[in-house]
Parts: structure tokens; C-alpha cells; sequence
């Protein structure tokens, strides 16, 4: 798929999402009768590119800055999950923030590789607090490969009452999954493959958008 932007502005916003979560809530398994299975999200280094200075549009649409009527260029894509205790339960009210490389593997950091490059209409981070069931929602584009490292989109997740938390997202099929030196550290065969989701067309979506799933599972469920 060619690398495309947006036709029309669409605002995601979190009184929106949360509207639309009410059949995603009602699909939540009875915590406790999965806890067992539940895979907890190993932790990743936050890396050197967490952003130097937080752009002022910090909302979780990433493909429209501010009032810009420019959009992003890129596979444009819904990044959504759920953030969990270690014993299934949902955890409300956590912050979750992403950032990532815009087309050119450039981040919103000074420090980026090809900084000149960087595309302006792509907000690059976003965050996001979680609703009742747990849920969080992005619009973003589907990550791309720089500099030896595999597709991936970095997460934070501070739960209500707990520390933040950090780990990354990868995309299944990825040839550089193999390859990636942060990836390979991670021994447990379960646990390397829970970071690594599809990403899917949506059906009917006439601008050939994209889906991603990504449960987070903390260790520990934080009080409150």
C-alpha cells in the first residue's frame, strides 16, 4: 500500500471514543477468568527520542497538528487496546502516551536522525487517558523501519496511583522483527511475540485505513 494522507479531518476526540466504547465494554471477559493466561507487557527502554519539547497539540489524533488542514503522510491507522492489571481487570484512568517516527524515521526530538526531513503535519506523539473499560485509542500512521531498528511505536502508561511504565509496539510481519537488537533481548518467546500485533485494513474504510490491537498487561494492579 503507497503511503497516502487523510482526504477529510476527522477529530477523535476522547468525549467521541468514549461514546463509541460501549460495545468494546460490554465484549470484556469477567476479570479473573483469564488472569492465568494473561501475558505480562515486558518493559522497553524509553530510548533517547522521547520528545524534548511536547508539541502543543498533544491529543490523540496524530495526523492533524492544531488547527492545520494538511494532514500527515503515511498509512493512516487506528491503534487501540486495553490497559490491564495482572489480573485482567481494566485500569481506568491511566495516561497512556505514544511517539514514533513520521515517514522519513524522523521523531520529534533534536536529536533525530535527518531532522531537515521531518514531516511538520505529523504531531509525532499524543496521549491519551484511559475510559472505564480500560480502552485507548489512537490515529496515527503505521510505523516505518530506521536506522536498524524494526517498526515500532513507543508506549508510556502511567496508571492512577502508579509508575509509569514503558514498552513498544511491533508490527507482525515485519521483516526487520528478526533483526531488531531490542526485540532479540527479550528471552521469553511469549512475551517478545505480545509486542508484535498486526496491523489490518478496516473494512469498507474508503481512504484504506488500518487497524492495530495492543493489550497492555501490567505487573501489578495499582490501588484506587
Amino acid at each position: 500500500m503507497n503511503p497516502r494522507s487523510i482526504d477529510t479531518r476527522s477529530t477523535w476526540s476522547r468525549r467521541r471514543f468514549v461514546a463509541g466504547c460501549a460495545l468494546g465494554a460490554t465484549a470484556f471477559v469477567a476479570p479473573g477468568a483469564f488472569a492465568e493466561a494473561l501475558v505480562r507487557t515486558p518493559r522497553m527502554t524509553e530510548g533517547p527520542f522521547y520528545p524534548d519539547e511536547l508539541p502543543l497539540d498533544t491529543d490523540n489524533d496524530l495526523l492533524i497538528v492544531g488547527d492545520a488542514t494538511s494532514p500527515a503522510v503515511g498509512e493512516v491507522s487506528r491503534l487501540s487496546g486495553r490497559i490491564l492489571g495482572s489480573d485482567g481487570r481494566p485500569l481506568a484512568g491511566a495516561l497512556v502516551e505514544i511517539w514514533q517516527v513520521d515517514r522519513h524515521g524522523v521523531y520529534l526530538h533534536s536529536g533525530s536522525q535527518n531532522a531537515g526531513r521531518r514531516d511538520r503535519n505529523f504531531q509525532g506523539y499524543g496521549r491519551f487517558e484511559t475510559s472505564s473499560s480500560g480502552e485507548y485509542l489512537f490515529r496515527t500512521i503505521k510505523p516505518v523501519s530506521y536506522s536498524g531498528r524494526a517498526p515500532h511505536v513507543h508506549f508510556a502508561v502511567t496508571p492512577r496511583g502508579g509508575d509509569k511504565f514503558i514498552t513498544q509496539c511491533f508490527v507482525a510481519g515485519a521483516r526487520e522483527n528478526d533483526g531488531d537488537f531490542l526485540l532479540r533481548r527479550i528471552a521469553d518467546a511469549r512475551a517478545r511475540t505480545s509486542l508484535i500485533v498486526p496491523w489490518e485494513p478496516v473494512s469498507g474504510s474508503d481512504i484504506g485505513e488500518l487497524r492495530a490491537r495492543f493489550d497492555v498487561v501490567l505487573g501489578t494492579t495499582p490501588a484506587g
